[in-house]
């Protein structure tokens, strides 16, 4: 594992991009930064982050024949490894929140970003932008739902070994999609999801207020499951149901 030290980038996961297509790079090299000027998330949404507290990083993955049917079993892996690595240090109320948000206490501390490159009908290689809250104690009035592992454990925490333990996780979590055990990953994915089975108020983008639970992830197109109150159930896209 290669992993390249930045001070300040645009963008880890263009970066690792870019060294892709330019020169051959290896499996699950590792660009991480201390800055990041351009940081992407969902949906071309901006990640903030103050310089040297968290961590910004990227990880190129080689994947053996990953359909790209099979997609949403990735995510899974990448959102459990994080989690994983995260609870580890005993944040309380840690979840993953649909599809890949870290919450501790309802609180966003980490975003992850998977962008895909396909050869056929197969992911070939894909770059995972990772965004950590960290160290950072203070946040913008505009992110009143962020803070950080610091922020909630009332300590420091070590970069670096943070970092190790992580891409410690995500190789095991990568060989368990290698291997094809998608129900192991789903299992697991779906026993730390946020709001799993607690009827809960939704709201979708007619901004039409409804109640419902969350059931499960459909794997074939990773849309998040929601039974109604009258037991049917639906389907939504990323960004397509919210929370109230």
């Amino acid at each position: 594992m290669r992993i390249i030290k930045l001070d300040a980038i645009e963008s880890t996961n263009s970066f690792l991009k870019d060294l892709s297509v330019n020169s051959t790079i290896n499996n699950f090299t590792v660009a991480v930064a201390k800055e990041q000027t351009l940081g992407r998330g969902q949906m071309n949404t901006k990640w903030v982050s103050e310089k040297g507290k968290n961590l910004i990083f990227s990880v190129f993955v080689k994947h053996q024949k990953l359909h790209i049917i099979n997609q949403t079993f990735l995510n899974f892996a990448i959102s459990i490894s994080i989690y994983e690595a995260i609870a580890l240090l005993k944040p309380p109320k840690l979840t993953v929140k649909w599809p890949n948000d870290i919450l501790s206490e309802k609180k966003k501390i980490c975003g992850i970003l998977i962008e895909n490159s396909l050869k056929g009908m197969h992911i070939d290689s894909s770059v995972v932008g990772i965004g950590l809250n960290v160290n950072q104690l203070n946040f913008p009035e505009n992110l009143p739902n962020a803070s950080s592992l610091a922020k909630i454990l009332h300590k420091e925490i070590d970069l670096d070994e943070l970092l190790r333990v992580i891409l410690e996780k995500l190789q095991m979590n990568i060989e368990l999609l290698n291997t094809k055990q998608f129900e192991k990953l789903e299992d697991r994915y779906l026993s730390i999801l946020f709001k799993k089975n607690v009827p809960s108020m939704f709201k979708d983008t007619q901004n039409v207020f409804f109640m419902g639970k969350i059931v499960g992830v459909n794997t074939q197109n990773g849309k998040l499951q929601i039974e109604l109150n009258n037991e049917t159930i639906k389907e939504f896209g990323l960004k397509e149901v919210s929370f109230v």
